[in-house]
């Protein structure tokens, strides 16, 4: 393990060492094509959002400064077109298109793991650009060995809103019982931006938890209860992903409220022909926007689960099994002036799914994953009209190692992904759906790498490809059975290198979309891609052991991008350079206290991430949101 993963960390807690000290994208016969965000990059950004979790990959881009807007995109592809689950649990989150659809604490995060384009056959139903996969962490990931209980608190202040972070994590383990609560309140006044101006409706108001039950049987047998929570209450702008369309500042309540529920069965002593997974969870997202004339409530939520096996090979792996889901989306409106102008307009899809992927190693130089999957399909929409469709998917991937240094892969995937509900927010109780019904989305992935590693060095890079057909595009007027055809395609070069106590690395990635052969906008793009251009991010991390001391800093470069938007004049997305820096101490006398100052956007630059919307209208009218100006911030965490 590198010296600074264990500087960065405190006695309490347990960390898997990670082979590859340099690598972001895992590239072995279990995730060929992977992009991993590990628990020790995690340990080392300590992020507060989505957009820290992600900073350090190029092609992965999450839009806005505010949480409750925050969107992320994959190869330039929005992520409802992947497969995205907490635990395990399938997410149904596409509830409005002006806030966020995956709100997650990333605190208690273990890792997250995406496997862009093409994606495993288990990795989920429909993985049309995809998938990703929260991990949060357990009490092991926690406690150390031999001990039977303890806690993490941590406090911090941000000088920039006068934002107040409080957690408090506490686990136990008595003999084959564990258990862990996490709970975290943030609270804060507005934040400005970099030319010291207010972000409307950037006040932080958000309360988290955890709660964990695990009991390891003495036969290997694994039951665990998971149970996750965010809520976020506070005034908002008036369409929470931008300041103003048109130059007013208005705000307005947003109340959101996500939750996940997991039961899960696994082993710890698996044999060559069991080593089985049973999961049954629900997921649910409720989001309440009530305003002086209406109040709005919509719900989306999921009940999910599968049961699979992996069978061992003297080659390598074979996991098989069946999944399910059924995902409702609905909205409640109430018009104040008109109590009998009330409407509750839903759809629903329910689908049965059949997988099987490979995991093989043929020969010591080459790895295969292959796999495919049926899926069955009803969908239910608002007027009741229900239509039964089914298709199927498949993915295939391999790398070879051409020397001991150097390897090539590529990779091609076929997916099938039904009817996708319609965001509650634009359901209309009026919609007419064809009598033939909606035609099933379907999508092609493609990419090709190489990568090479030597001692301390390691380079790689990435040509890839999506192209996903007949995307469901519904509106409140337009009706329920519009559809686009999207594209993405683009690459992305990284390179590191690491010595005893320390590490730099750089990536740059540019990403093309368009949609319906038209290069695409943040407008058209809506749930399907944004303009991403040429992006660069670097990291650099030294420890001084002696001293108990981490250095690091990071940065986000993008560059001017115009061209995309072929219907009306727009905006160049103008470029920026952005900069953070931290310092973290561990006393030599209090090896449980962890003191970490960070000042984020160092040079107070102005600027709205590139994968925020709307910055190619604002010679219109449109006040984009703006990242927050500089901030110091100071965090204090304790291990008992």
């Amino acid at each position: 393990m590198s010296s600074i993963v264990l500087l960065a960390g405190t006695p309490a807690l347990s960390q898997t060492a990670d082979p590859d000290f340099l690598g972001t994208i895992v590239l072995d016969y279990s995730g060929v094509n992977e992009v991993g965000v590990d628990s020790d990059d995690l340990d080392t950004i300590e992020p507060d959002n989505l957009q820290d979790v992600f900073k350090n990959e190029p092609t992965v881009q999450v839009g806005s400064s505010l949480p409750i807007s925050q969107k992320i995109y994959v190869n330039g592809i929005e992520e409802n077109n992947l497969a995205v689950t907490i635990d395990g649990s399938r997410q149904n989150n596409k509830i409005f298109h002006h806030n966020a659809t995956t709100y997650i604490d990333p605190v208690m995060l273990k890792q997250v793991r995406i496997d862009p384009g093409v994606a495993p056959a288990d990795g989920g139903p429909g993985a049309l650009a995809g998938s990703i996969a929260f991990e949060t962490k357990d009490v092991d990931d926690l406690l150390a060995p031999g001990l039977s209980y303890g806690g993490i608190f941590s406090t911090e202040y941000q000088t920039n809103g006068d934002v107040f972070v409080n957690s408090l994590a506490l686990m136990t383990r008595q003999g084959p019982f564990e258990a862990l609560a996490y709970g975290k309140y943030a609270t804060g006044d507005s934040q400005t931006d970099g030319d010291g101006n207010d972000i409307l409706g950037s006040g932080t108001n958000v309360i988290s938890g955890l709660a964990k039950v695990a009991y390891s049987a003495e036969n290997g047998g694994r039951f665990e209860l998971t149970y996750e929570n965010v809520t976020d209450d506070d005034m908002r702008p008036f369409r929470a992903d931008m300041g103003s369309a048109d130059g007013s500042l208005r705000t307005r309540v947003y109340d959101l409220n996500r939750e996940n529920i997991v039961f899960s069965y696994t082993t710890d002593a698996p044999t060559d022909m069991w080593d089985p997974k049973v999961l049954v969870a629900y997921s649910v997202t409720n989001l309440e926007v009530p305003t002086d004339y209406d109040a709005s409530q919509g719900k989306t939520d999921s009940f999910n689960g599968v049961i699979q096996n992996r069978f061992s090979l003297p080659i390598g792996t074979v996991t098989a099994g069946v999944d399910f889901y059924s995902d409702d989306a609905y909205i409640d409106y109430l018009d104040r002036a008109d109590p009998a102008a009330v409407f509750r307009p839903g759809e629903s899809a329910e689908n049965v799914g059949l997988f099987a992927q490979a995991r093989l190693t043929p020969t010591d130089r080459m790895r295969i994953s292959a796999g495919a999957r049926g899926d069955l399909q009803s969908f239910t929409g608002t007027d009741g009209s229900s239509f039964d469709n089914s298709g199927l998917s498949a993915n295939a991937a391999v790398e070879y190692d051409v020397t001991d240094a150097i390897t090539l892969s590529a990779g091609a995937s076929h997916i099938w992904g039904g009817i996708t509900l319609a965001e509650n927010f634009i359901m209309n109780p009026d919609w007419t759906y064809p009598a033939d019904g909606i035609e099933p989305v379907t999508s092609e992935n493609y990419f090709i790498a190489a990568a090479y590693n030597w001692g301390a060095w390691s380079l790689s890079g990435k040509v890839f490809k999506t192209d996903i057909d007949n995307a469901r595009t519904p509106s409140y007027s337009g009706g329920p059975a519009l559809t686009s055809d999207v594209n993405s395609d683009g690459y992305e070069l990284k390179a590191g290198y690491a010595w005893q106590t320390g590490r730099v690395r750089i990536g740059f990635a540019d990403i093309q979309s368009d949609v319906n052969g038209a290069p695409a906008d943040s407008y058209v793009g809506r749930y399907l891609t944004t303009p991403i251009g040429q992006q660069v991010t670097l990291e650099v991390l030294q420890a001084l052991p002696d001293y108990g001391l981490v250095l690091g800093a990071d940065a986000q470069i993008a560059f001017d991008e115009d061209g995309f938007y072929d219907g009306a004049p727009a905006d160049t997305l103008p470029g920026y350079q952005v900069v953070n820096a931290f310092v973290e101490y561990v006393p030599p006398r209090f090896e449980n206290l962890r003191l970490r100052l960070q000042v984020n956007n160092l040079f107070d630059e102005l600027y709205a991430d590139r994968g925020t919307y709307g910055q190619e209208f604002v010679s219109d009218g449109l006040i984009p949101l703006y990242e927050p100006g500089r901030s110091v911030s100071v965090r204090a965490t304790l291990t008992f």
